[in-house]
């Protein structure tokens, strides 16, 4: 069993920038493939990025690709998303979860941990 806990969320002005961090409770997430998705008031949870356990590979929607990065300490059983240039559309509860596959996925049931999100606001 793994427990996920999101923090970092928070009222922020667009254009600005966030770390968004993961902290996972089990023994080591080092070969845990871990991913951040995202959910606005509304509309279905997204794919936001994703970094696999053998490589470190790394992928990234569209919409925040360029101006994210998604990495892991395993050391410190913490996965990050710094998110920079926020736009009001990035406003939205942020998902960490986890997966056994060995590469990175989008999608959702290929993950089997979750945490209980952090909540991102993004003002115009």
């Amino acid at each position: 069993q793994v427990q996920l806990v999101e923090s970092g969320g928070g009222l922020i002005q667009a254009g600005g920038s966030l770390r968004l961090s993961c902290a996972a409770s089990a023994r080591t997430i080092i070969s845990y493939t871990m991913a951040w998705f995202r959910q606005a008031p509304g509309k279905e949870r997204e794919f936001v990025a994703a970094i696999s356990w053998i490589g470190g590979g790394t992928d990234y929607a569209d919409s925040v690709k360029g101006r994210s990065t998604i990495s892991r300490d395993n050391a410190k059983n913490t996965v990050y998303l710094q998110l920079n240039s926020l736009k009001p559309e990035d406003t939205a509860v942020y998902y960490c979860a986890a997966s056994v596959r060995s590469d990175t996925s989008r999608r959702t049931p290929d993950y089997i941990y979750w945490g209980q999100g952090t909540q991102v606001t993004v003002s115009s």
